[in-house]
Parts: structure tokens; C-alpha cells; sequence
């Protein structure tokens, strides 16, 4: 049996509208766990947000990753071992947040299991927090409070504001940062170069897997880089078209519907 690596998105993929698991995905997944699979947890979410799900997979027992901020940071499950990181450059945030206080937009960024705001938290901030169960901390001086590693920032506005100061953002830090929005009103700010793709290919080499032997899913933007180096790029049913463009196959339900499917299909049982 050739072991498959199965790289999942978290929200729109693994989860469901109510961010839970399906109790037959959560059976599926366990069961190609059982049979010597290989489960990634590939996420924008930091890594104490993905803890809840790497969880009720049993990670832990069977060895499973994380892969957050993107692709900023990976890290073994369980064992804790960092096996690739890149902190977002600290000297980028006093620009960040002159831009972010002009332009009246939510700004905040991930300490350890609390995320740190530099404003009152607008219902973005506060949305992000309670999906990865994290409390919000306002800093009164963010650029002074944040001494420590980052590994992402966020902008956060409504969809057409957000629109154009993501073209802003890139305009001036293009140069030396990634900045993309995954969700219409979220402005991911990561290092230059991270990306969910160019880091899941060093876990696969790290694994010893083989880049055909590793089926990625997802729906959303920033997973369009992981979708196109995968063996199998699947996009989920709900995604946009630009998702299913970059895919090799597109499911034909939303949602974690979808990953029955995928694991059906892509997945090998004994003996395959």
C-alpha cells in the first residue's frame, strides 16, 4: 500500500458551516489514519487554533502536523518539533500600523494562544478570535508590545474597502512581504515567499513522501498554491472559481461532504 498524505484546510473543509467535524468525516478520516495515512492540518488559523481539530483526529497518536499561519510555521503535533518556521520581520509592523490607523482598519496579529489587537477589536478581530477559541487583548502601544515572534498580521475591513487596500498593501510592501485577503473583508500579511505550497512541499520532504502521494484540499484563496503543487489538488464544491481553476478535481458536494469523497476516491484502502 502506498501511504497518501491528506492535506486539509480547516474552515470550508474539514468543518462545516457550524465549525465542527462531521461526526461520518471524523470516522473516515480515523480510519485512513488506522490504515497508515497521513493527516495535515494546513490552516491560516495559528497552530493553538488548529489544536481543537488535531484533537478529535487523535494527531497525537498517529502523527499527524500542523500547518499554520500559512505556511509561516510547521510543527509535529504532539512531539511539539518545529520543522520549518519563518517569523514575519518585526520592523515591518511600525508601517503597518501608521497604515492601518490612516485608512481606520482592524489590525492584529497571534501571541501564543490570545490574539493581540492594536485597536478596539471590530467584529472581524473578534470573529477570528472566537473561532480559534482565543480571548482578544487590545495593546495600547501594538508596535511596542509586539517584541516577540510573529508569524502573521491581519488587516481586517468590509469587502470593497478591503479590496482596495490589499491592492494598497501590495503596492508598498509587495516588495518585502506577502499580502493576499483569504476571506473578503481578512488581509493576510505573512513573510515574503510563505506560502501553504512552497512550505508543504518541504514537509513532504522532511515525511519522505513522494509529491504524488500527497492529495491537498481546500477552498480558498490561500490555498491555491498548495492545490497546484499537490499530486491531487482538490477543490471543495463551495469554493471560487479561481480555487477550482488551479484544482485537478472538484468535489461534487460542499463542505466536509466533500472530503468522504476525496478520501473514497484518492485515498487507498489495504491491498490498493
Amino acid at each position: 500500500m502506498r501511504v497518501k498524505a491528506l492535506v486539509l484546510d480547516i474552515d470550508g473543509t474539514l468543518t462545516n458551516s457550524g465549525k465542527e467535524i462531521a461526526p461520518a468525516t471524523k470516522a473516515c478520516i480515523l480510519d485512513a489514519l488506522e490504515r497508515g495515512h497521513k493527516c495535515v492540518l494546513a490552516s491560516g488559523r495559528p497552530a493553538h487554533g488548529c489544536g481543537r481539530y488535531a484533537r478529535e483526529l487523535e494527531l497525537e497518536r498517529y502523527g499527524g502536523y500542523l500547518l499554520s499561519h500559512n505556511g509561516a510555521r510547521i510543527v509535529a503535533y504532539g512531539t511539539g518539533e518545529t520543522i520549518y518556521e519563518k517569523p514575519l520581520p518585526l520592523a515591518a509592523l511600525p508601517g503597518l500600523y501608521a497604515f492601518a490607523a490612516e485608512h481606520g482598519c482592524g489590525l492584529a496579529t497571534h501571541q501564543e494562544d490570545t490574539v493581540i489587537s492594536a485597536f478596539t477589536p471590530d467584529r472581524y478581530v473578534s470573529w477570528e478570535a472566537r473561532i480559534n477559541g482565543m480571548p482578544v487583548k487590545q495593546a495600547e502601544d501594538f508596535v511596542g508590545y509586539v517584541d516577540f515572534q510573529v508569524f502573521k498580521c491581519f488587516m481586517t475591513a468590509e469587502d470593497e474597502r478591503a479590496a482596495a487596500l490589499e491592492k494598497e498593501l501590495q503596492a508598498l510592501y509587495g516588495e518585502s512581504l506577502g499580502i493576499y485577503r483569504s476571506e473578503p473583508y481578512f488581509i493576510e500579511i505573512v513573510p515574503r515567499g510563505v506560502d501553504k505550497g512552497r512550505s508543504l512541499a518541504m514537509l513532504a520532504e522532511h515525511m519522505g513522501m513522494a509529491r504524488e502521494d500527497v492529495i491537498c484540499c481546500g477552498d480558498g484563496f490561500n490555498d491555491i498554491p498548495m492545490l497546484r503543487w499537490a499530486g491531487v489538488g482538490v477543490a471543495m464544491g463551495n469554493a471560487g472559481q479561481a480555487v477550482k481553476d488551479a484544482a485537478d478535481y472538484v468535489t461534487g458536494t460542499n463542505d466536509e461532504d466533500g472530503l468522504l469523497e476525496v478520501i473514497r476516491r484518492f485515498v487507498p484502502a489495504d491491498g490498493a
